[in-house]
């Protein structure tokens, strides 16, 4: 996500619920002949989120829901497959890349088509590019296209100068078929990212047509990946069927998917439990019923759970011992045992475990524990500290804010309880639906919330850059450190990767010293699946469930 992110992210961020799938039964008929025939499973799949996806539109998504439906209708010119390694998706290649790194070469396969059976030509992405560094768009991502030559210069212009500075992007059309791509420096991962969403293409005279409601129901979604969107009911569910006019259709098993908007997680395993689908998320004490059977199936992701304190909402909020007693009066192992049911990780700082460092090394590892530690001595002491120099008595009550699932009112009422037995301060849960909860951390209207982040490429930065005090698009708490700028966009203009890991980590120390967000864990999320169920890729980032290789047994 960036999961997506978001992760993210959904990165997030964002907070996904169970993921099912169709139960497809082998029935056994007994023919006249006396012969047993088995009927072949249909090939059809359910799956459940927690969340209603905002819009699918890829230029402004930025969260899982989105961008796992994003990647089912549409594709990039890479697709990350089982080992998150590209594979050639509407590219026919892997990139010819210049020496000195910076000028991506690509071509595109033969007789590409959208969806509609329209040609798709490589000024697609020239377009979609275009218009997701577009000022006007207000794309929360633009700031990784602005890797492209130009696209900081883009994304930054005047209304009367956007159209030049369009023409300047360094990317091209060299003919329908071949893309060129110009960085403004070396990016040795770009090849990943092309796989993720914000780089897909988009089909310009579809898009115009639909205006601000780009991607908000089924008839304003296009693609040209391995499934369409036939229907769509909000809050309710959302039906794809296979395309058949995707390049690689032969090979896409599955017929139909069905992802159920399903927010209660007894509901969603019972659902498992009594075969009406196939797999599911399992959430809290779920997963420990579920210990050493067969079904039981790990997503490790690069997913970090944590709290935003809002310093300008919540003016006692940019006082740092405030902020930093709140984050060490939770007992971070108690919550992973009590919320998560004992599956995820306790964080020890803000990049999740098995991320690297940029230099061939787990950053982790190299970094070792930044987070300040459960102390509730140290956090009372910080708090009176802290209220003194604000010339308070107590802290004034404020809001915690979360999704509305299962999961995350249950982080609201641990976070409550830790915060008023170790510290004696009150607080107000406001759980709320996910596009809401969204929409008003996007806007800055709270004053605590619970938030996931997801990895959008597998490197620090993708969590560190999101506190630099200009990241307008996701910098919601509004931290503002010079030395923390520094070292984050020093190590992004670095070229030794021993430097550059260093100072991420100094990053890291600094962001954790201050802590203008408060880590909780690292995210691991077990599911239970049926065997007949193969071929199903869970990533470690950005997207829920992978699903051009499934295929029902």
């Amino acid at each position: 996500m960036k999961y997506n992110k978001l992760l993210v992210l959904a990165s997030v961020t964002a907070m996904l619920g169970t993921t099912v799938a169709g139960c497809s039964g082998n029935a056994d008929n007994q023919q006249a002949g006396g012969t047993d025939n088995k009927k072949a499973p249909a090939q059809e799949i359910r799956i459940n989120l927690a969340a209603e996806p905002p819009a699918i539109d890829s230029s402004v998504a930025t969260t899982n829901p989105s961008f796992t439906i994003l990647n089912a209708v549409n594709e990039g010119l890479y697709r990350l497959d089982a080992e998150g390694k590209p594979q050639p998706g509407l590219a026919k290649e892997l990139p010819k890349i210049s020496p000195d790194g910076l000028v991506y070469t690509i071509t595109l396969r033969d007789g590409l088509t959208w969806a509609d059976g329209s040609p798709l030509k490589a000024s697609d992405f020239v377009w979609a590019y275009q218009r997701t560094l577009d000022p006007a768009t207000k794309a929360k991502y633009a700031t990784m296209l602005s890797w492209i030559k130009g696209g900081v210069a883009l994304n930054k212009a005047k209304p009367e100068e956007v159209e030049a500075k369009k023409a300047e992007l360094g990317v091209k059309a060299k003919d329908d078929k071949t893309l060129e791509i110009t960085l403004e420096r070396p990016v040795a991962f770009f090849t990943d990212q092309l796989a993720m969403p914000l780089f897909f293409p988009q089909k310009p005279d579809f898009v115009k047509a639909q205006g601000d409601k780009n991607g908000a129901d089924a008839d304003k979604i296009i693609g040209a990946g391995p499934f369409k969107m036939e229907k769509w009911d909000h809050e309710q569910q959302i039906v794809l069927v296979k395309n058949d006019k995707y390049w690689d259709a032969a090979n896409v098993k599955l017929n139909k998917v069905t992802v159920n908007v399903v927010k209660d997680a007894n509901t969603a395993l019972n659902m498992y439990e009594t075969d009406q689908v196939d797999l599911t998320e399992l959430r809290g004490e779920q997963a420990k019923a579920y210990q050493g059977k067969p079904d039981l199936t790990l997503k490790k992701e690069f997913v970090t759970g944590y709290l935003m304190f809002h310093n300008s909402k919540f003016p006692a909020f940019a006082n740092a011992k405030i902020r930093q007693a709140l984050g060490m009066a939770i007992d971070r192992k108690a919550y992973n045992e009590v919320v998560n049911g004992g599956t995820s990780i306790p964080s020890t700082g803000l990049v999740p475990v098995t991320v690297l460092d940029g230099n061939k090394q787990e950053f982790r590892k190299v970094a070792g524990d930044t987070e300040p530690a459960f102390d509730v001595a140290k956090a009372k002491q910080l708090l009176a500290e802290g209220l003194k120099e604000l010339n308070m008595t107590s802290l004034p009550k404020f809001k915690l804010t979360a999704d509305d699932t299962e999961g995350a009112k249950k982080t609201i009422e641990f976070v409550q309880a830790q915060w008023k037995q170790n510290l004696g301060v009150d607080v107000d849960g406001e759980p709320l639906p996910f596009a809401l909860r969204v929409k008003n951390m996007q806007e800055n209207n709270f004053d605590a919330l619970f938030a996931l982040w997801g990895a959008d490429y597998n490197d620090p930065m993708t969590f560190l850059d999101m506190w630099l005090s200009d990241n307008k698009s996701f910098n919601y708490v509004a931290y503002n450190n010079k030395a923390y700028d520094d070292l984050v966009k020093g190590a992004d203009k670095e070229v030794d990767l021993a430097k550059r890991s260093k100072m991420l980590v100094d990053a890291e120390k600094q962001l954790m010293a201050d802590l203008p967000i408060s880590p909780l864990y690292f995210r691991t999320r077990p599911y239970a699946k049926k065997p007949n169920v193969e071929g199903l890729i869970l990533p470690p980032m950005s997207k829920e469930w992978e699903l051009k290789w499934v295929s029902i047994k």
